[in-house]
């Protein structure tokens, strides 16, 4: 388990510890289409669940606490209705939804929804009718009054030789199962095996059981966490410390058509210009400008191609962003210029601190 857990001792049931009372949504007392794509169910405390079918592959979660505002739908990572974007999901081929006498079912193309009408938990299966993903005790909270916000929560039964994979640069075992993680982007130099957190989060997880695929994606900014199956061999969990629990359960079959679906969701990174993909020359570090071009004109006479030359943090003046070092490089418009005069960009770090 990452030293991260002792050090801030922060367990799932620490609020309770604490007094904090966890919250769930209880019933659900009516659930209505709001549009061709989206369904509202609304529990007896005033818990909501909005249920969003994208497409056939692809189902959007996202709950609101009672009382909670309604605030506009923002995503820093997927595109908005108004937002340019090369690839999107398709609309679903196919839609259903039935009310049954204990459950509400909504079915895509590829995909079955169950919302269990006593306690708003949920259910998703394949066509086939195997079982994908089932909430545990599902979506509850806890309301920080140390911050004023509500501690939102997801929790789903772990299948029996489940794995899980994903979050981006982790220092772990790549198959993620018995671990806990947090994504809060933090300067770790010289981090080893078990480090957590570090500098980049991607709250995006794959599962994969009996060769079946499925992806969850977390579109949460807070800082945030996820069990698999740490703290209960047959849970997994992920929370964050604020925000909404708005998450995307994206179907394969396949890992890499979980990628797939993921991409057209978020959207392809933009094309790079063409030097962007030739070889570059980087090291910690080039200075003072001499260095610079006997690296450069070495490269030249040697004729190994080269596009690009990086200069990290000794470049700048007390480590300042935006700013030159004046005694190693006195001139940095003239030797951007002749550098690029000879075929070379130059690649400058920028390293802010917050």
């Amino acid at each position: 388990m990452p030293n991260f857990l002792q050090e801030n001792n922060y367990m799932l049931n620490d609020l309770v510890a604490q007094g904090r009372q966890e919250q769930q949504p209880g019933a659900v007392r009516r659930a209505e289409q709001t549009n061709d794509y989206l369904f509202t169910f609304i529990t007896e405390n005033g818990t909501r669940l909005l249920l969003h079918a994208l497409s056939d592959k692809i189902l959007r979660f996202r709950y609101l606490t009672p009382g909670s505002p309604a605030e506009p739908d923002f995503s820093y990572a997927v595109p908005g209705p108004g937002e340019a974007s090369a690839m999107r999901p398709p609309v679903p081929t196919f839609l259903e939804f039935k009310e049954k006498s204990d459950h509400y079912r909504l079915t895509t193309a590829r995909l079955i929804c169950i919302v269990w009408k006593d306690s708003l938990r949920t259910r998703v299966l394949d066509r086939s009718g195997t079982v994908l993903t089932a909430d545990e005790k599902g979506f509850h909270w806890q309301h920080d009054d140390d911050t004023g916000n509500d501690i939102v929560k997801m929790s789903q039964q772990v299948p029996s030789g489940a794995c899980y994979y994903g979050l981006g640069d982790k220092p772990a075992n790549m198959n993620l199962r018995g671990q806990r993680f947090c994504n809060w982007g933090t300067d770790t130099y010289g981090y080893q095996k078990g480090a957590d957190p570090l500098y980049k989060n991607i709250p995006f997880f794959h599962v994969l059981h009996q060769r079946i695929a499925h992806s969850i994606f977390f579109d949460n900014t807070f800082k945030a966490f996820f069990d698999f199956a740490a703290e209960r061999a047959d849970v997994t969990s992920f929370w964050a410390e604020g925000g909404e629990l708005n998450y995307y359960f994206i179907y394969g079959p396949t890992l890499l058509e979980t990628t797939e679906e993921y991409t057209r969701l978020t959207g392809p990174p933009p094309l790079p210009p063409l030097w962007a993909l030739g070889y570059h020359q980087c090291k910690w570090s080039y200075f003072p400008e001499g260095n610079v071009r006997e690296i450069t004109r070495g490269l030249r006479e040697r004729r190994i191609p080269c596009d690009a030359i990086y200069l990290d943090i000794d470049y700048m003046d007390g480590y300042r962003c935006f700013t030159w070092h004046p005694a190693h490089f006195p001139e940095p418009k003239r030797m951007v210029q002749e550098l690029a005069a000879d075929g070379f960009k130059l690649v400058v770090i920028i390293d802010p601190g917050i």
